[in-house]
């Protein structure tokens, strides 16, 4: 397969979205507090180069990321076809931020948009948080074609 790197995001912005956006759940590891990887289904909702999920505070995904912030996340509907997002993932627990992604994923239509009250039950929920996904690292494959990856950093390679 011919991986081909992309000089900006905007170079494979476009697939990148209708991928993960019809793919909607994605599975999301983490390190633990030993670096061990721990994985799981999450459901982020993407503007561009960043992602944002509604989820709990109070779970081991948050005492992961207070350990090490880096996540791999990996989209997958057609097997021919994977989404890899590595990122640094943040908590945006600011109210406008907490508002403003509340609102994302009630105005999105479903399956891609959902009514975080349902979970939540209002945003002023200690246990609701944001996290805020900033990619370094995004790979779109085709196989067994091509890839096209791009990094944030030119000087990133990814290990």
């Amino acid at each position: 397969m011919q991986r081909t790197r992309v000089a900006s995001f905007a170079e494979l912005e476009q697939e990148f979205i209708e991928r993960v956006h019809r793919v909607v759940w994605c599975n999301v590891a983490t390190l633990d507090t030993q670096n061990r990887p721990r994985s799981r289904i999450l459901h982020p909702i993407w503007e561009g180069a960043t992602g944002w999920i509604g989820t709990r505070r109070k779970s081991h995904k948050g005492k992961h990321i207070a350990h090490n912030p880096h996540v791999s996340l990996a989209y997958i509907a057609d097997i021919a076809k994977p989404v890899y997002a590595d990122c640094v993932a943040e908590w945006a627990d600011d109210g406008e931020s907490k508002q403003r992604v509340w609102e994302l994923f009630k105005a999105a239509p479903e399956p891609l948009g959902y009514d975080p009250g349902l979970i939540f039950g209002s945003m002023d929920n200690p246990d609701y948080g944001v996290l805020k996904l900033t990619p370094w690292r995004i790979e779109v494959a085709s196989f067994p074609v091509e890839s096209w990856i791009w990094y944030s950093e030119p000087e990133s390679t990814g290990a």
